[in-house]
């Protein structure tokens, strides 16, 4: 029993004490090497990295490619995961680990590939380009993670629904979505913070043009002082809690009462 304590002691402090040093540092007017704990304390480095055209110009592009991104992972995924997870066929096998290339081979590599055939259709240097090429290092991810929620459910519950007469539609509101909630979950996460931090696969396909944040971070790594890079850290170390949080209050809308019902039943 003392060793779980220990663990998860250890693991709050690797989690905790960095975040708390890179909060300190962010309103730290000045902490030199010398200094245990800064004097004094500034908003000033939070207004650099917030006023800064390039961050202004990021954050809406990044939060609109970010929830972009989950959407089209969600209308690829879940009847793909539902075939994988209820349906035998011919190549299925092949189809399972196909889905393993994204993750094994560099998206790189792909998106090098995609971005001269981006450049032929004018996909290319647009968010739709970024958007498309986001897909590849997120939709096996979600795919795996939805067909394990539909193996986990089964298919009993949806088909005595439909013997009662629900639709096709009822079925998917009132039964799987309900029952799906920590598969989704996990999948928009899980799929959010992946394209939050795609800097080089942005880069490639966006050639400049599209503005994330992800794009902005790491050049402006070079030039900025260390708390300015703090409060930029925070800020992109914030998204995902709240694309989490959004989500959250979107499910707890529409399918609690749904997941009440269910449980009640």
């Amino acid at each position: 029993m003392i060793y779980r304590w220990l663990l998860a002691i250890f693991l709050l402090l690797m989690f905790f004490v960095p975040l708390f040093l890179l909060v300190v540092q962010s309103f730290a007017r000045e902490w030199r090497f010398q200094m245990i704990f800064p004097e004094t304390f500034t908003l000033q480095h939070w207004q650099s990295a917030l006023s800064d055209p390039l961050v202004v110009e990021a954050l809406p592009v990044t939060v609109l490619l970010t929830f972009g991104t989950v959407l089209l992972n969600f209308i690829i995924a879940f009847p793909a995961a539902r075939v994988l997870a209820f349906y035998d066929f011919y190549g299925k096998a092949v189809v399972e680990t196909m889905l393993l290339v994204p993750v094994l081979v560099p998206a790189l590599a792909i998106a090098v590939g995609l971005h001269s055939a981006f450049l032929s259709i004018g996909l290319a240097n647009s968010w739709l380009g970024v958007l498309l090429v986001y897909l590849l290092p997120t939709v096996p991810f979600t795919i795996r993670i939805l067909k394990n929620g539909f193996i986990r459910i089964g298919s009993d519950l949806e088909a005595q629904a439909a013997v009662l007469g629900a639709s096709r539609w009822q079925r998917f509101l009132d039964i799987i979505m309900p029952l799906m909630l920590p598969s989704v979950r996990a999948a928009a996460f899980l799929a959010g913070v992946i394209a939050l931090s795609q800097y080089a696969l942005t880069v490639t396909v966006g050639g400049g043009q599209v503005m994330a944040l992800s794009a902005v971070y790491f050049p402006f790594a070079e030039s900025a002082n260390a708390s300015i890079m703090a409060a930029l850290s925070l800020l992109f170390s914030l998204l995902p809690l709240g694309l989490l949080l959004v989500f959250e209050g979107m499910f707890r809308l529409l399918f609690l009462n749904r997941v009440k019902a269910i449980r009640k039943g």
